[in-house]
């Protein structure tokens, strides 16, 4: 027997997933939760605004009605709370398959440009390094797993500007720790490696693979990148942190079609890897930027200074892309020996956006036809 996967097949499943671990707690005269989801979700996969999404559907309220009642659910107050709920729903997409497994995960901060200039919304965004003409983002921080052929967000934690990178560390940690799962090895960008973050990394014992930035003219990290073999070493930061180093050369082709030799520097803590091996591995990182570029294809478009929406927009995207990966995972799923394995391009994120908007727009109905003073005939010549 052939089954389907129909295009309300998603609507009901993504409902599901928000509505038990993300309750809004909203049945009003107007305005339901459920209705609020629906557009909340027609203006993600549409990358649209909650208003032009309200306006394009008839069984739903008033666009400025949505607006009150989300600025109700979105307070500041409450961001602590607001993180916990989004990470029990993308907790909630993790197949059954990997639930008790160990994992690998890769660690990473993600940026969303800042333009307002008030000084109660800048209290809620980190300064960088100019991007899209601005040096203020809103900034959230992601584990990622990554398990066969399976990529999916763990966890999420909100960053604001007094957080440090252990803080940020440390609570993804704690968020993944309450998971199904367990840590088999850490990924981690350039961003982590410090000494405090390496220090506890080595007091609690977890396996990580930390690419390091090459500082220094001749000595410094620098200093290790000599001859033209890749090897491994043992340096001292000058805080005293002393760990193991995989010195890696590599020979990447210039603009020019030349060969170069590069270096690139990877903290190792508990991994007794080979350098060759350990880029090999650390490659599979990059995965992370992958599900960056799936949030933009999935998020809300909005211009409020609301800093509870304006993160509650970046979680609500992973979501939408976590249970994507969950009903591909679950209807594509072929078991082949010793491993599982999906067929990608049965569902691809664009089938899953498509599905998402037409059957949201199939329940509420959409609006075909404007009030005209003209008759049809008129119109239509």
């Amino acid at each position: 027997m052939i089954h389907e996967l129909q295009a309300a097949d998603v609507r009901k499943a993504a409902l599901s997933f928000l509505e038990t671990h993300m309750p809004l707690g909203i049945e009003g005269y107007q305005v339901t939760s459920e209705m609020l989801w629906h557009v909340l979700m027609k203006a993600a996969v549409e990358q649209s605004s909650v208003e032009a999404a309200s306006q394009d559907l008839v069984a739903v309220a008033h666009g400025n009605t949505l607006r009150e009642h989300l600025y109700e659910q979105f307070s500041v107050t409450e961001l602590v709370a607001q993180e916990v709920a989004q990470n029990a729903v993308l907790a909630a997409t993790l197949p059954r398959e990997m639930r008790g497994r160990q994992v690998n995960l890769a660690i990473d901060f993600h940026d969303e440009p800042f333009y307002g200039k008030t000084a109660e919304a800048r209290c809620y965004v980190c300064r960088g390094k100019a991007q899209e003409g601005t040096t203020h983002f809103w900034r959230i921080a992601t584990a990622y797993v990554m398990w066969g052929d399976l990529r999916v967000t763990l966890a999420l934690t909100y960053v604001l500007p007094e957080h440090r990178v252990l803080d940020v560390l440390e609570r993804l940690l704690y968020r993944v720790a309450q998971t199904p799962v367990q840590v088999k090895r850490l990924y981690l960008d350039k961003g982590f490696c410090s000494g405090d973050v390496i220090q506890f990394l080595q007091q609690h014992r977890y396996s990580a693979v930390i690419a390091c930035p090459i500082r220094g003219k001749e000595r410094g990290t620098r200093a290790l990148c000599q001859g033209r073999k890749s090897y491994r070493t043992t340096y001292t930061f000058t805080d005293g942190t002393t760990v193991e180093v995989a010195v890696v050369a590599t020979l990447p082709e210039n603009g020019q079609g030349l060969r170069q030799r590069k270096w690139l520097l990877f903290v190792l803590i508990d991994v007794a890897w080979s350098p060759r091996k350990v880029k090999h591995h650390y490659r599979r990182r990059f995965g992370i930027e992958a599900s960056y570029r799936q949030l933009g294809r999935v998020r809300i478009l909005t211009n409020g200074v609301n800093p509870a929406w304006r993160f509650f927009v970046l979680g609500f995207a992973l979501l939408l892309v976590n249970i994507w990966l969950w009903l591909r995972w679950r209807f594509t799923l072929r078991l082949q020996p010793g491993r599982y394995r999906v067929k990608a391009d049965l569902f691809r994120l664009q089938r899953f956006i498509q599905f998402l908007r037409r059957a949201i727009e199939h329940y509420c109905g959409v609006i075909m036809s404007i009030p005209t003073h003209l008759p049809p005939q008129s119109v239509i010549h």
